[in-house]
């Protein structure tokens, strides 16, 4: 099954505590059906000090968000639904706003 949303997309969050934000797919999870977004969906943990971090304390880092929560921004930078369809003998990702090849 192909990936609606691939690492290196721009999406928009469409549900949570940062709905609205935008930001770049760095990291993909499709088995889990999870995506992580930079900037966005920050979180706070705890950790102990340890060799690598003798300093420990509470450290931010971003967690991953599903799938079904962000949506693709297109080239007027609305979200946007995807789409695919056959373009010569390849087949390609469209926008179903704009129809416009992403």
């Amino acid at each position: 099954m192909a990936a609606k949303i691939k690492k290196g997309d721009r999406v928009v969050l469409l549900a949570g505590k940062d709905k609205g934000k935008t930001g770049n797919v760095t990291r993909v999870w499709p088995k889990d059906e999870r995506v992580l977004v930079g900037g966005i969906n920050i979180v706070q943990r705890h950790t102990k000090p340890s060799q690598g971090d003798p300093q420990g304390g509470i450290k931010n880092k971003e967690a991953p968000v599903h799938v079904s929560n962000v949506a693709i921004v297109d080239s007027k930078g609305k979200p946007t639904r995807v789409g695919f369809r056959m373009d010569g003998d390849k087949k390609v990702r469209f926008a179903k706003s704009t129809g416009e090849v992403i």
